[in-house]
């Protein structure tokens, strides 16, 4: 049933957000990354915050037929848990953040 633990996550895209509200995020300050053309397996340990700058992107989440598109001047939230394939039509270049799962490992870790 790993199919399942998918059913629930959902990609969400922000497109073409405005300039304050990408400063508001301060994402000229993330790390950038970029892949070409191609099809990448791809499992998310953590939420990931995207703003691409170029590329086109269909992703198929594991176990689905369904797929969201996604491209240059989108934000995209991945949430943590998500397998899935991107097929990369366009050469990607974008900026990212993973959030810190670090909250929840405090909370486990601090009841020593």
């Amino acid at each position: 049933m790993a199919s399942d633990s998918n059913s629930n996550l959902r990609i969400i895209i922000e497109r073409n957000p405005s300039q304050s509200r990408l400063d508001e995020l301060n994402i000229k300050c993330w790390p950038k990354w970029g892949c070409s053309p191609g099809k990448y397996q791809l499992k998310f340990d953590a939420e990931e915050t995207c703003y691409l700058l170029k590329g086109k992107v269909k992703a198929y989440p594991k176990g689905s037929s369904d797929f969201v598109e996604f491209g240059a001047g989108d934000l995209v939230t991945i949430p943590r848990g998500m397998s899935c394939t991107w097929d990369v039509s366009v050469a990607v270049d974008k900026y990212y953040k993973f959030e810190s799962p670090s909250s929840t490992n405090f909370s486990s870790s601090s009841s020593y």
